[in-house]
């Protein structure tokens, strides 16, 4: 057989196996693979227009994060910094396909603050506890297994697992400072209107709200009876080989008693200062992990039904799944692209989109949010 017939089986083979979602699974510490777009059949040209914009959309707050929270939330009373914040990079992100790079821009290694992100992350360490059987159900109510009064009283008492994780729990309260009517309050109305309004019937609807996510991460600190990064470092990251740089905060004072032990409760964003800080890399490597239905390589590190749950749709917000971004034709839609994606999002325009029929994870950091869709519009041109 003359080499140039050996050459053309060999990359009719490789070409196979990409076809066939072979995915690469970059090692620790090691330069991410990258692939020409053409190996994929995604156009070069179209591509590198959809990274130009993204790098010409800078999102337009300040750099001086602390600067951007407190002017982004400042029509909310009381609000102040309350954990760590850090001066941001440009914008920076990676696209995927198949696990292999075929484009990037800015810093990718660089560590900045993921805001509500981090709720995705969050997200995830209630479904390791799931799978660990931690908990039973996510119907269960949170008051079965957190008794000391967070979860107490007629309504509050309510409140399962799931309404905690779509966000329409309506958990009335105040915790390391944050009252819940405080956050993002109504645009109508005053301070005794959104202190004495009414409660709304759990599962009934959607809002987005720092205080009780919070009350989420609280919730799961005491069951998981340890801080919730090292849960999710032994759990999680360290087996899809995650760097050593990311960090997860919590509240300056936000410390909470567990077996004796002082532990920080940790945030699910950074409206208040802290969450998680991270790279573009390792954001990544986390959306790899769910466009692969929960292996990394040959390991299953957090089950599919896990992950087919955190994204059905929640009655109040068809778009809304367990702490995950969905893109259905109501609401908050990205038209013309597949109503299967899903995605993290946070302040600042910081994405991670999971767009399984395509096999690609797409990151963003920094782009201006209201520019996501026209970006991911750009990007999906490139693939016909």
């Amino acid at each position: 057989m003359r080499p140039f017939q050996l050459l053309f089986i060999a990359l009719f083979i490789t070409n196979f196996l990409i076809a066939q979602d072979d995915y690469y699974f970059p090692e620790r510490n090691v330069e991410w693979a990258e692939r020409p777009p053409k190996d994929f059949g995604v156009n070069f040209n179209t591509l590198e227009e959809a990274v130009d914009f993204a790098q010409k959309n800078e999102y337009s707050g300040s750099r001086d994060l602390r600067i951007a929270i407190l002017k982004g939330f400042e029509r909310e009373p009381f609000h102040e910094i309350l954990g760590p914040t850090k001066k941001r990079g440009g914008p920076a992100g990676v696209i995927l396909k198949n696990g292999y790079v075929i484009a990037k821009w800015g810093d990718t290694k660089r560590v900045d603050m993921t805001f509500s992100v981090t709720k995705s992350f969050l997200s995830t360490v209630a479904g390791l506890a799931a799978d660990n059987s931690l908990i039973a159900s996510t119907k269960d109510k949170v008051g079965q297994y957190i008794w000391d009064g967070t979860f107490g009283g007629e309504h509050n008492g309510k409140i399962t697992w799931e309404h905690l994780l779509q966000q329409n729990s309506d958990w009335s309260g105040e915790l390391w400072g944050g009252k819940d009517w405080a956050d993002r309050p109504p645009k109508e109305g005053g301070l005794d209107d959104w202190k004495f309004r009414k409660l709304n019937e759990p599962g009934t609807v959607m809002e987005y709200n720092d205080v009780r996510v919070n009350v989420l991460a609280y919730a799961l600190t005491h069951i998981w009876r340890k801080p919730l990064p090292m849960v999710l470092k032994e759990q999680l990251m360290d087996k899809i080989g995650a760097s050593t740089t990311w960090r997860w905060h919590g509240y300056e004072h936000a410390w909470t008693e567990v077996d004796g032990l002082q532990m920080k409760s940790v945030t699910g964003g950074g409206h208040s200062g802290a969450g998680i800080f991270i790279s573009t890399e390792d954001m990544a490597r986390f959306g790899l992990l769910f466009l692969n239905n929960g292996k990394w390589s040959d390991q299953q590190i957090i089950s599919n039904a896990w992950i087919q749950k955190a994204i059905e749709p929640s009655i109040p917000n068809v778009n809304y799944g367990y702490m995950w971004w969905l893109n259905k034709k109501e609401g908050r839609h990205w038209e013309g692209l597949s109503e299967n994606l899903y995605y993290a999002a946070g302040f600042g325009g910081n994405f991670i989109v999971i767009d399984k029929e395509n096999d690609m994870v797409v990151v963003t950091r920094w782009l201006e949010p209201n520019k996501i869709e026209e970006f991911m519009t750009k990007l999906n041109a490139s693939l016909n």
